[in-house]
């Protein structure tokens, strides 16, 4: 796994793009319309008291993954793992490689996307999108899913993207928690920044993910999702790289910070919700 780690230059250089933010969104609710992610989200976190916490996590998660030493990855990837091994119901379990699979995929797939729609012009190339690729598998990888169990090119990684966009369909628990995302009713103050997340996400959606979440696309919102993708674009083609990006070592530094804090949080919810039980 070390010499996996130690191959991360072109993960590291299109995932230090702040456009790649703009697809958190888009990578979720594609990720929810998986009914078994879609199943483990709504029975095991509290999504209505802190609606962002799973896209924030995925996204320090990642972070640590692409920028983090070998020592920070394995640690915090092993504490995953022993989290998700609680994540488990009827028709899913946290641990299930298809699932690792399918959430890096989005994770993938919309930062490809991204670079590729605002991105520099010709930027990433055929090569080094299948270079990029590559060296993505490893998030999927340090949670448990084989690079066997992982499509092993990106021709192969984009017939499994349209075969997955086609056949899923978008269950209730999947439009319950995307609308508590979408919607957050505590975080009102946040209103005109959600608004552009909203138009953001549903701009950069697959079509066929829109119309399932039944999310409103008319002129209005395709004028709205121009103007900010546009902006971004512009900002993206002519602001210099360094102070494009930002100091990652600092990013990594404060995302472990949240994860830990994160996993603490979870580990005491469950000691609470055992001895609960314990006392009916």
């Amino acid at each position: 796994m070390a010499a996996r780690l130690a191959d991360r230059d072109v993960l590291r250089l299109l995932g230090a793009e702040p456009i790649v933010g703009l697809g958190a969104g888009r990578a979720l609710l594609m990720q929810l319309a998986h009914p078994g992610v879609a199943r483990g989200v709504a029975e095991h976190s509290d999504f209505a008291e802190r609606p962002l916490a799973r896209l924030f996590g995925t996204l320090d998660f990642l972070l640590i993954t692409a920028f983090g030493t070998p020592e920070q990855v394995e640690r915090i990837a092993a504490k995953v793992r022993g989290i998700h091994t609680a994540v488990r119901g009827e028709g899913y379990s946290g641990n299930d490689p298809g699932l690792q699979l399918w959430v890096n995929a989005t994770l993938i797939d919309s930062a490809l996307y991204l670079h590729e729609r605002l991105g520099r012009r010709g930027r990433p190339g055929e090569d080094e999108a299948e270079e990029y690729y590559r060296q993505a598998r490893i998030v999927a990888e340090v949670l448990g899913c084989p690079l066997e169990e992982q499509p092993a090119d990106l021709a192969s990684f984009r017939a499994y993207m349209d075969e997955m966009v086609a056949s899923l369909e978008v269950d209730d628990n999947a439009r319950k928690v995307a609308a508590a995302v979408l919607h957050p009713r505590k975080l009102r103050a946040l209103a005109p920044g959600l608004a552009v997340f909203r138009v953001v996400t549903t701009a950069l959606l697959p079509e066929p993910f829109r119309e399932r979440y039944g999310l409103p696309w008319g002129a209005r919102h395709r004028r709205a999702a121009a103007l900010v993708l546009g902006t971004a674009a512009l900002g993206h083609r002519v602001t210099p790289g360094p102070l494009r990006r930002p100091p990652q070592a600092l990013l990594v530094r404060l995302a472990s910070h949240r994860v830990e804090r994160t996993l603490r949080e979870r580990r005491a919810r469950r000691r609470a919700g055992r001895a609960e039980r314990a006392g009916d």
